[in-house]
């Protein structure tokens, strides 16, 4: 689905999570829409549903039209179906479930939910909402991690691969995406909410990754929770896509977003820095000496968390590095802890 993802990126990732919104309308989406009847191939519905989105001002029309159209054929993508399926007529199951999931399109519901899996890092993960929807910079996060731990032979337990904390799994994409490719290391993931610890359960037993995950269902910004950590660690790294969004963007997000996914995983507080200042300070209790933190932030917190680290000096931990995401923007930070 990867074509998919670059077409998503401007819709739910780049500037910020939020702009885009702008000019889109919904008050003709709730309409319903006249059921199809007569013989209908998937070429002519895409074309059709493409119209229809257009005409409803849907982001994406005709990819969204494209992906439903493969998903109810059993496929991932329109261009992975074979040309007999692309021109022979839809049963009329298929015709009404075509139909059921455009309707959800139209009330501005992500295609992920609608589809009710999506593909990460080549891994097929289960969505459903509220839960947190992984956006393709989050993949560019996971690469970094993965380069620091070729890297770094000192990132290694006894057991041969590094213990990997991650705060707000969400759907599990970051832990199971890492544990995929480190083969010898554990990660504990951590989210607030049971839906996002159910989904994560979920998504780890049907990639067979579930024996080397603990999924702890705990809010790090409540005075001591964190304290349960403590006897699984310390930890190598701390891997998060923490809520970033500025409290103020929030109702700037687009409809997909604010009317459908967790406000709790977006909304990062005034300076959106809520969460990721209790990473922080709680970061020296559980990493080892010279362990590292990822972080994906708001282009404007680099800054802010430089700041932040200065006037804490008792922290012992550095801002090492700042990369810019595929549009350009400084998005993720190294953080190290530099001393006991």
């Amino acid at each position: 689905m990867k074509l998919w993802g670059r077409v998503l990126r401007p819709l739910l990732s780049c500037p910020e999570r939020i702009r885009r919104a702008q000019g889109w309308t919904s008050s003709s989406s709730g309409q319903p829409h006249a059921p199809l009847a007569g013989l209908w191939s998937a070429t002519g519905l895409v074309s059709h549903w493409t119209e229809v989105f257009k005409k409803r001002g849907i982001p994406e029309a005709r990819e969204s039209s494209e992906y439903i159209v493969a998903h109810v054929l059993g496929a991932k993508t329109f261009q992975s179906l074979k040309p007999v399926l692309r021109t022979q007529p839809l049963t009329p199951w298929q015709l009404r479930r075509v139909q059921e999931l455009c309707s959800h399109r139209l009330q501005r519901m992500p295609v992920q939910y609608i589809l009710g899996e999506w593909d990460f890092r080549g891994l097929n993960l289960k969505m459903m909402p509220p839960v947190f929807i992984p956006r393709p910079e989050t993949e560019e996060l996971v690469e970094w991690v993965l380069e620091e731990v070729a890297q770094s032979p000192c990132v290694a337990r006894a057991q041969g691969g590094p213990l990997i904390l991650e705060v707000g799994c969400g759907s599990g994409a970051i832990a199971l995406s890492l544990l995929s490719l480190l083969p010898e290391g554990q990660v504990i993931a951590v989210d607030q909410g049971e839906a996002a610890i159910c989904l994560t359960h979920e998504n780890a037993q049907r990639l067979q990754l579930q024996d080397r995950i603990r999924i702890v269902c705990l809010d790090v910004t409540l005075e001591g929770n964190w304290t349960h950590l403590l006897p699984w660690g310390p930890v190598d790294l701390i891997v998060s896509n923490p809520p970033y969004v500025f409290h103020q963007d929030m109702e700037q997000l687009a409809p997909e977003i604010r009317s459908y996914e967790d406000a709790a995983a977006l909304d990062g507080g005034e300076e959106g820095m809520d969460v990721i200042t209790h990473i922080l300070s709680l970061a020296p209790w559980l990493l080892k000496d010279s362990g590292s933190i990822f972080l994906e932030v708001d282009p404007r917190h680099p800054e802010l968390v430089n700041s932040w680290l200065q006037n804490r000096p008792g922290l012992s931990l550095s801002l090492m590095a700042v990369r810019k995401d595929y549009c350009g923007r400084s998005r993720f930070l190294h953080i190290q802890r530099s001393g006991p």
